[in-house]
C-alpha cells in the first residue's frame, strides 16, 4: 500500500501495556506444560472438543505465541484474544511512491483523513471475566490464553446451542461467532479434515490428527456484486469513481474505468500489505480523492471486501503498466511486524480468492505473475527509489503457494535456481523494525528471503542496487531495504558456484548467497534465460509500444530504459513473453480513454528483487542448462 511505517501495529502504547511480556512469551515452557498439553487441559476443563480448540487456534495463530505482541486488531496469543482497550492507529500516508504511476499525469501523492477511532471487540476482557485470569496473564501466558479461548467457545456454545457437545460438528455456530464469520468456521472444519502439525515460534511441537469424515458447515455467500468464490463471503464496499472538480475533467478518483479482459489481458495479481488496520484501509479506499485497489483481506478472520471491479484499473502498484495489467489485493498487516500476524485465516482466504481470479483471468500461478508490491518495477529510474516494499521478507511465499495448490518445487535444473529457504529456520538479522531505534535488531523470526553478497563469504559486502539506494547503491540489513535480497519463488540464472555458495546474476552483477547442500536455500529449476544480442540490452519498467504505434491524439509516454546495465555475458531468467500495450486514461469520461497496441514484443525477466522487461529483438533465449 502507499503507507510506509516502521512502528508495530499498535505502536508504543501497546508495547507499554506489554511491559516484560515479550521476554516471558519467548521463554521455553516446561515439558509438563507444553502447548499440546495446554490445549488438552483447557478442552477438558471447559468441555470443548480438543480437536476443535486446536483447529480454531490454528486458524487464528497457527498455535504461535507471537512473542506476546499484539496483532493488527489488538489480539494476543494462540487464541488471538482481542484487547478492546488497544485502538489500532489511524492511517499515515507516505510521500514516496505515486501508486497510480502514470507519467502522463501529475504525480498523485494524496492523504486521506483518518477514520474515526473504533475500539475492537473485547474478547480478552470477556475471557478475563469468564476465567478469573488477569488480563496481563491472558496476553503473556500462552496456557492462560488457551484457557481463555476455550472458555469463550464454551460460553458461545451454551448461548447458541444450549449445551456443550463432544461432536465438533455441533459447534459450527459458536466457531463462527468466535472467528467473526461463517467462512472462518468453514476453514476451521477444513483444518479438522486435513489435520496439521508444526513447531511453533517458541519451539513447541503441536499436532492435530485428521478427521476426514467431518462435514463443513454451510458458509456465508459472497455478495452477488463481487467477483469472489461463492463461499468466500465477500462484501461489496465500492471505491468511488468520482469527478473531484467539475471544471477540470483530469481531477477525479480513485481508479480508472476500463473493459478488461476484453480490452487487455490481466496478467498479474499484486500482493500488498495495508500497513494499517483493516478498518482504516477500507475507510481510505472509499475516499474519492484517495486510491483504489480491488480487494482487502482482514487478518483475524480472512474476511474479504471488494472495492474495484476486475475490469477496471486500480491505482495501487506504483507502475501504470502493471496497474493496467493487474489486480491488487491488500492484506491487513505490517511489514516490520515479522510476519507474526499474517494469520492462517488471512493466507487461506487470500489463496482461495487468488485461485479463483487466476482461473477466471488465465493468470499463470508462478512468482512471475503472482507478485508482491515489492516485486513491481519502477517505470523510470527516478521512481525506483520510491517504489514500495510490502509485503516484505516475512510474507511466507512457500506456504502461500502451497495453499494455492502450486507448491514451489525444483525440477532438476542446473543453470537456474529458485530461491527456496526453509522459512522457519531462515532467521535473517534484519534491523529497522523500531523507528525509535532503527539500528536495533528486529525480533528473531523466520523469513523467505536470502541476503546477497559480492563474494562467497558471510562478511562480504552486500551487492549494490543503484536504483533503490542512489547514488552509491549501498544496500543495508534494514527490513525495508530489499536492494540485496532474493525472495522465495524467484528464479535466477546461475552465475557461479563454490563450496557452500551459489552466485546468481542480479542487477548486472554476480550476487552470492549461502546455499549449503546440508541446508539448501535454493532448488534447481529448468527454463530459459535471456542474453543480450549485442554489447548490452535495455531494461524497461513496462512493455510499452514503439513510438510509431501511438496515434496523434495520444501523447507518447517516456519510452526510455531504466538505469540498470544488462551487459553481454550476463543472463536472466525469463518469466514470460508479452505484447506491448499502453492504456491512455487521463480524463474522467472513459470515452476519452484509448488502448495503444504495438508490434514490439517483450520478455519479462527476474532482473533483481523486482521483475523488469527486455525487448525481444535485443536478446536471445537459451535453455538455462
Amino acid at each position: 500500500m502507499l503507507v510506509r511505517r516502521r512502528t508495530l501495529a499498535l505502536g508504543v502504547a501497546a508495547l507499554t501495556v506489554l511491559g516484560p511480556v515479550q521476554a516471558q512469551a519467548q521463554a521455553q515452557p516446561r515439558e509438563d506444560n507444553s502447548r499440546q498439553q495446554a490445549f488438552a487441559q483447557a478442552a477438558k476443563a471447559y468441555r470443548v472438543p480438543e480437536s476443535l480448540l486446536l483447529a480454531v487456534s490454528y486458524l487464528e495463530s497457527r498455535w504461535d505465541a507471537n512473542r506476546g505482541l499484539p496483532s493488527t486488531s489488538g489480539g494476543f496469543g494462540p487464541m488471538h484474544l482481542v484487547d478492546g482497550t488497544l485502538v489500532p492507529p489511524g492511517h499515515v500516508a507516505g510521500d514516496g511512491e505515486d501508486a497510480r504511476g502514470d507519467d502522463s499525469r501529475p504525480a498523485l501523492r494524496v492523504k486521506t483523513p483518518p477514520a474515526p477511532a473504533k475500539a475492537p471487540a473485547s474478547t480478552l476482557q470477556d475471557a478475563a471475566r469468564t476465567t478469573g485470569a488477569a488480563q496481563n496473564e491472558l496476553r503473556s501466558d500462552p496456557t492462560a490464553n488457551i484457557r481463555g479461548g476455550a472458555a469463550l467457545l464454551a460460553r458461545y456454545q451454551r448461548e447458541l446451542n444450549g449445551q456443550p457437545s463432544a461432536d465438533p460438528a455441533a459447534w459450527a455456530k459458536a466457531v463462527s461467532r468466535y472467528g467473526g464469520s461463517d467462512w472462518f468456521a468453514g476453514q476451521v472444519y477444513d483444518v479438522l479434515r486435513s489435520g496439521a502439525s508444526r513447531t511453533t515460534d517458541d519451539g513447541q511441537r503441536v499436532s492435530l490428527a485428521a478427521t476426514p469424515g467431518i462435514q463443513t458447515p454451510a458458509t456465508g455467500r459472497s455478495d452477488r456484486r463481487t467477483e469472489c468464490p461463492a463461499d468466500l463471503g465477500c462484501e461489496w464496499l465500492p471505491a468511488p469513481y468520482q469527478q473531484l472538480d467539475p471544471n477540470d475533467p483530469a481531477k477525479y478518483g480513485n481508479h480508472d474505468l476500463a473493459d478488461r479482459p476484453k480490452s487487455q489481458k490481466i496478467s498479474y495479481i499484486v500482493i500488498h500489505d495495508t500497513e494499517e488496520a483493516y478498518g482504516d484501509a477500507v475507510h481510505a479506499v472509499q475516499d474519492p480523492a484517495y486510491l483504489g485497489w480491488h480487494f482487502t483481506v482482514r487478518s483475524a478472520d480472512g474476511h474479504v471486501a471488494q472495492h474495484v471491479l476486475g475490469k477496471d484499473v486500480g491505482w495501487q502498484a506504483g507502475n501504470w503498466y502493471i496497474n493496467t495489467k493487474s489486480i491488487g489485493i491488500e492484506h491487513e498487516g505490517f511489514l516490520a511486524q515479522g510476519g507474526a500476524w499474517y494469520t492462517e485465516a488471512l493466507y487461506r482466504s487470500s489463496a482461495e480468492l487468488v485461485r479463483y481470479l487466476a482461473k477466471k483471468y488465465d493468470i499463470p500461478m508462478d512468482r512471475g505473475h503472482i507478485i508482491g508490491h515489492d516485486n513491481v518495477p519502477g517505470l523510470r529510474t527516478a521512481t525506483i527509489k520510491g517504489m514500495h516494499v510490502d509485503p516484505g521478507p516475512y510474507w511466507d511465499w512457500a506456504r502461500y503457494f502451497k495453499l494455492l495448490g502450486h507448491p514451489l518445487r525444483g525440477n532438476g535444473g542446473h543453470g537456474m535456481v529458485m530461491i527456496r529457504p526453509d522459512y522457519g529456520r531462515n532467521v535473517v538479522p534484519y534491523t529497522g523494525c523500531d523507528d525509535k531505534n532503527p539500528s536495533a535488531p528486529c525480533p528473531p523470526h523466520g523469513g523467505g528471503s536470502v541476503m546477497l553478497r559480492t563474494e562467497p563469504r558471510d562478511d562480504a559486502p552486500l551487492v549494490k542496487d543503484i536504483g533503490k539506494n542512489p547514488p552509491t547503491g549501498n544496500a543495508t540489513m534494514d527490513v525495508y531495504d530489499h536492494g540485496a535480497r532474493a525472495a522465495t519463488g524467484q528464479k535466477y540464472a546461475v552465475a557461479d558456484r563454490t563450496r557452500d555458495w551459489t552466485a546468481i546474476w542480479y542487477l548486472g552483477q554476480k550476487a552470492w548467497f549461502h546455499d549449503p547442500k546440508s541446508r539448501p536455500a535454493s532448488v534447481g529449476v529448468r527454463g530459459y534465460v535471456a542474453v543480450p544480442k549485442g554489447a548490452s540490452a535495455g531494461v524497461y519498467g513496462g512493455a510499452y509500444p514503439e513510438k510509431e504505434a501511438f496515434p496523434a491524439n495520444v501523447p507518447v509516454p517516456d519510452l526510455s530504459p531504466v538505469g540498470y546495465v544488462f551487459a553481454s555475458g550476463q543472463k536472466y531468467a525469463v518469466l514470460g513473453k508479452t505484447n506491448s500495450e499502453y492504456y491512455y486514461a487521463k480524463f474522467f469520461d472513459p470515452a476519452t480513454h484509448a488502448l495503444v497496441r504495438g508490434k514490439q514484443k517483450y520478455y519479462e525477466i527476474q532482473f533483481g528483487h523486482r521483475v523488469y522487461f527486455v525487448k525481444a529483438d535485443e536478446v536471445v533465449l537459451k535453455p538455462a542448462n
